[in-house]
């Protein structure tokens, strides 16, 4: 043999440095101690007795957060794109129809995620910074006739939190799935799962959830779980495959569990660790605590004369705030300057939001009055250090 012709990467022999940053964007969120600790954990062997324990008390927490008794809930290995898919391509044959609600990027994605497995594709696309009614939504349920109905409930390309009540009854009343992304909205404000009639719902563990990114918690009702255990193909992907996850994790009648793949075990360490802290302090403290921020941070910026993107109160989303991007600036130069100045980010527009908002995420441990006034702070020095245009 001869000798490797590659050697081994200069870079590599460096000790990595990651710097301290106050994450008040969209997302990831800050990691408290207690979780990082929780991740820091030896390492054991996926298919031991501990990680199914582990995998257990995962289950009962994302039935609390979602408030829900669905048998099937666990946590996918993956971020919450991987979720999204899970959802999509367990529920979702080739030809059958899909309506989806675009209020932002996260309809649009469900969109294309749809086409992809070739299902007839409908949308009904809300106005920017709004959301649909009932009445909207009805119309196209009754036109389009679809199996299944997506919506993102906390769109944070656009900062709507959209109205969830009296949906699932609609999609049910068509024979239709109910299915409801809440990476952005889930411990940040009040959904029940069981009792607003949604079939499938999933969120990411980097948002309010404080947990590092690369689980995502998902439940399937009874109706879907029947919907997908009837299908007559096989779903397009193994790795999402649900009738592999719902015995890996635990959720089917079988008296084994056989091996479908190695979860991220640090990576629950964490999301357990991070579902207790949410536990300690309780749901509707959590709903609270957020809602009370978000109007505390939300009257600061108008104090400062800027806008929020949302007009109609109820429908902001009180864990990512969009503010009107300030006329005459740049908005890349005010993230840029806030980030080198205060080491603090927040972030631009996402899909067709771009260049038209700023948005700022208060999550979980980063949703205070304390991380509020930080960041009016790093605004009000950024709007007078940043280059205004007179045009």
């Amino acid at each position: 043999m001869s000798p490797v012709s590659m050697p081994p990467p200069q870079c590599l022999k460096k000790r990595m440095v990651v710097p301290h940053r106050y994450m008040f964007g969209p997302g990831p969120s800050n990691v408290p101690r207690r979780i990082l600790e929780a991740g820091a954990k030896p390492v054991i062997g996926h298919m031991h007795p501990e990680t199914f324990e582990i995998m257990s008390d995962i289950k009962s927490g994302i039935q609390y957060l979602f408030q829900t008794q669905n048998r099937t809930t666990f946590a996918v290995s993956g971020t919450g794109h991987t979720a999204m898919e899970c959802a999509i391509f367990n529920t979702v044959e080739s030809g059958e129809s899909v309506l989806v609600a675009v209020n932002g990027i996260w309809g649009e994605r469900a969109a294309d995620m749809g086409e992809r497995v070739g299902a007839k594709v409908k949308t009904i696309v809300a106005p920017p910074g709004g959301y649909l009614t009932n009445a909207e939504i009805e119309k196209a349920l009754s036109e389009h006739r679809p199996v299944l109905f997506f919506l993102a409930h906390g769109e944070s390309s656009t900062g709507v939190l959209h109205p969830l009540d009296g949906i699932g009854d609609l999609c049910h009343k068509y024979s239709c799935l109910f299915l409801v992304d809440s990476v952005a909205s889930i411990g940040g404000t009040p959904l029940y799962m069981d009792q607003q009639g949604i079939d499938i719902l999933y969120t990411g563990s980097q948002k309010v959830l404080n947990a590092p990114p690369g689980t995502a918690p998902i439940s399937f009702s009874e109706r879907a779980c029947q919907k997908v255990f009837s299908r007559t193909t096989k779903p397009v992907s193994f790795f999402l495959d649900l009738s592999w996850l719902s015995n890996y994790w635990g959720c089917d009648d079988k008296p084994a569990r056989i091996y479908h793949h190695t979860v991220p075990v640090t990576a629950l360490y964490s999301l357990r660790e991070s579902l207790a802290v949410l536990a300690d302090e309780g749901l509707e403290k959590s709903w609270d605590r957020h809602q009370k921020v978000a109007e505390y941070f939300h009257a600061g910026l108008e104090s400062m004369g800027l806008k929020l993107f949302v007009k109609e109160k109820h429908a902001r989303l009180p864990t990512v705030t969009t503010i009107v991007a300030p006329h005459g600036y740049d908005w890349k130069e005010i993230t840029t300057y806030i980030m080198k100045t205060h080491s603090l980010e927040i972030s631009g527009g996402l899909g067709t939001s771009v260049g038209l908002v700023l948005r700022v995420g208060l999550m979980g441990c980063n949703s205070s009055k304390a991380n509020a006034d930080m960041v009016l702070a790093a605004l009000k020095d950024a709007l007078k250090h940043c280059h205004r245009s007179k045009v």
